[in-house]
């Protein structure tokens, strides 16, 4: 893409805390080829966190849903004299952000039809499909990416829990929907058998995963419980100390990846080609491949449409034990 004459850009992705943070490659791309350009993120204000320290964003701009707050937005987009707008979401919302601004933009490419075509008749299109932070850049005509992964920038004056001499090992093991969790059966059996190994379980999470943090901390012998109210930034300093990440397909996966800290993730009902496997990190994607009803869905269930739910319960903790220690052990 030829950014001749371009001097302010705006990048738009409203949410989720992973979708948000595999953007970031992209933020990054363009600031050290175009040092000249200034860049803006518009968001949700409950995810501005995540951007708030990245020093290649000129400003990050908080998404609010009242009537007075978007027409307030606006009014201040437009003061604003962008050249160019990238739309990462893509959607209803952002669509009607970037007509009443009315400037020149650019659009992700949702592929929706191959996603749907994927997970209702199986028929992958999607097979050789990049992962997201390159479906980002491919918005631009002929613009690469540099090999840096993602950014999660934690200011150096946060606080921390957990002491760098200890044998750290993370669970983050929420997620927004029940089909794209490991079971917490089988995080208990598995995080026994590190405590046995000399290592510490950390548990990490969310407002939502509150609960599930409790339960498992009750179970694993000598764990520390760190989930919290959506603080990212203290959930990233004290994730920095572990030694890998066992995870979901979430965005505490992305946050894992983001420091450069080793994870072992597992996919139920989504799958690789949607895009969102861990990016330029060291990393282990555990699923069950070959499965015939995977995937149930791009984004994930509150239930397992077959009832037997084989797409997780048949990754047992044995074999993602013996997976983390090839990880652990792998330079």
């Amino acid at each position: 893409m030829d950014f001749t004459g371009i001097k302010k850009l705006l990048i738009i992705r409203l949410s989720s805390l992973g979708d948000i943070l595999l953007s970031t490659p992209l933020i990054r791309s363009i600031k050290i080829k175009y040092p000249d350009i200034s860049i803006d993120f518009l968001l949700k204000e409950q995810y501005k966190e995540i951007l708030l320290f990245n020093h290649y964003l000129s400003n990050v701009i908080e998404y609010k849903t009242g009537k007075i707050d978007k027409k307030n937005l606006i009014g201040l987009l437009r003061k604003n004299n962008y050249d160019l707008v990238i739309d990462l979401q893509n959607n209803f919302r952002s669509g009607k952000i970037n007509r009443k601004l009315n400037v020149k933009f650019v659009k992700f490419n949702k592929r929706t039809l191959d996603k749907i075509l994927l997970v209702k008749f199986k028929i992958n299109k999607l097979k050789d499909a990049p992962q997201i932070p390159v479906r980002y850049s491919q918005s631009l005509t002929d613009f690469s990416l540099d090999d840096n992964g993602l950014d999660l920038f934690i200011p150096k004056n946060t606080s921390t829990q957990l002491i760098d001499e200890e044998l750290y090992i993370g669970f983050a093991p929420g997620s927004r929907h029940y089909t794209k969790m490991w079971l917490k059966e089988y995080y208990i059996e598995l995080g026994n058998m590190l405590v046995k190994e000399g290592y510490k379980v950390v548990l990490f999470g969310g407002k939502d995963d509150l609960q599930i943090c409790y339960y498992l901390s009750s179970k694993i012998t000598g764990s520390i419980n760190l989930s919290n109210d959506n603080r990212v930034i203290n959930i990233a300093a004290d994730m920095k100390r572990c030694k890998a990440v066992v995870c979901n397909d979430s965005g505490l996966m992305h946050v894992a990846c983001a420091l450069k800290i080793p994870v072992l993730t597992f996919f139920g009902s989504t799958v690789k080609e949607f895009g969102f496997t861990p990016y330029k990190n060291k990393s282990v994607v555990v699923e069950n491949e070959g499965l015939y009803c995977r995937p149930c869905s791009h984004i994930g269930k509150d239930k397992c449409p077959e009832k037997h739910f084989k797409c997780m319960k048949e990754l047992t903790p044995e074999s993602a034990f013996d997976k983390l220690k090839l990880l652990l052990n792998t330079k």
